[in-house]
């Protein structure tokens, strides 16, 4: 790359830059999407804390020998009658006095059966799990879901403002300025990079904003869990959303007016798209994991049909995350290779849609 190319790139990319900053819409949907990672965390700690600290408050007389106090708030009491009265007046949802039978005690209510006490005295067999180590299910789907609508977020945020910024230029001629002074690979390179490192910086912020919410809320035990795969996802990102973003440039160019842009661009988001339709009724399949950690559009995408889900999970090898990586990375200058000629023989052409076959032959 010669220093005039270069420089080129550099201009168009802090004009990208700049454009995005000082967009409203861009700075007011970037901070929504951290609000929406952080509140997920937060409401998700408060409602894990208020489970494991959820008790059930019972009295007790002294003497009485109970199997297990886990899960109930006792109150001592030094008679029978003491205990009944904190009974009455609701200030414990039932009482354990001394009865003669094998068990030696009885449970006394108000007025209905408290089945939350009567649960936790029961006697639970010894239980043994075949794999302790696997993962809830519910999780697994929080955090495909997660990884998903961040990077879906950004790649359709980010791809339409491309597009947009593309059109706009051909319809106001502005372009044929722009071409004057710069070639028009320098001007697609920049255009791209410009709006890839903004996308990179969003999903650096959310990540940052995520780690802080998850030590003030106390899971730091999630940062083991979760630390290789998010590395992974942030790489994985970097590249693929390089792929997405000169795809959406190349559709874009081929038309001259605002309102086409969603025509010649609904076939790369239906590529964004069927990926993440994917995570509601697969993200738990191996096979389809499997398969899917190597197929451009969706071993970016960091959800479960991604290599970044599949770390979480623990089943990729050590070697597949670097394999996916190269076939992404193939993918990607295979794609900026055409989608470059592409812009390259469109961008000057305006009036009608621009045919694909065309543009690849001009």
């Amino acid at each position: 790359m010669n220093s005039s190319f270069a420089q080129a790139v550099r201009l168009v990319t802090a004009r990208e830059i700049q454009a995005r900053l000082r967009s409203k819409a861009f700075v007011v949907s970037a901070v929504i999407l951290v609000a929406m990672v952080v509140a997920s965390i937060v409401i998700g700690g408060l409602v894990g804390k208020a489970t494991a600290n959820d008790t059930t408050p019972v009295a007790v007389v002294s003497g009485v020998s109970m199997p297990t106090t886990s899960g109930l708030h006792v109150t001592q009491t030094p008679t029978v009658a003491a205990a009944e009265r904190l009974v009455r007046s609701g200030a414990v949802d039932a009482a354990i006095v001394p009865a003669s039978g094998p068990l030696g005690y009885e449970v006394v209510a108000l007025d209905t059966a408290p089945t939350d006490v009567v649960s936790r005295l029961s006697v639970t067999p010894r239980i043994e799990l075949l794999d302790p180590k696997a993962l809830p299910g519910g999780l697994v789907y929080l955090v495909a879901l997660a990884f998903g609508v961040v990077y879906f977020a950004s790649a359709v945020t980010f791809g339409q403002s491309i597009a947009q910024s593309v059109v706009e230029e051909k319809s106001t001629r502005v372009v044929e300025i722009l071409m004057a002074a710069i070639p028009a690979r320098a001007l697609l390179a920049g255009k791209v990079l410009g709006n890839s490192v903004m996308a990179f910086a969003q999903i650096i912020a959310v990540a940052i904003a995520a780690t802080i919410a998850l030590a003030v809320t106390g899971q730091d035990n999630m940062f083991t869990v979760l630390g290789p795969s998010m590395l992974w996802f942030v790489g994985f990102f970097a590249v693929g959303f390089v792929l997405i973003a000169s795809l959406f440039a190349a559709a874009a160019v081929l038309v001259s007016r605002q309102e086409d842009v969603g025509s010649v661009t609904m076939p790369v988001m239906m590529l964004v798209m069927i990926p993440y339709v994917l995570i509601i009724v697969a993200y738990d399949n191996p096979t389809i994991l499997g398969i899917m950690s190597y197929v451009p559009f969706s071993a970016p995408i960091g959800m479960p049909i991604g290599m970044p889900m599949r770390i979480f999970l623990g089943t990729a090898e050590w070697w597949e995350p670097i394999l996916s990586l190269v076939v992404v990375a193939v993918s990607v200058v295979v794609v900026v290779l055409i989608g470059a000629r592409i812009y390259e023989n469109a961008l000057l052409r305006t009036g009608g849609r621009v045919k694909l076959r065309e543009a690849l032959r001009a």
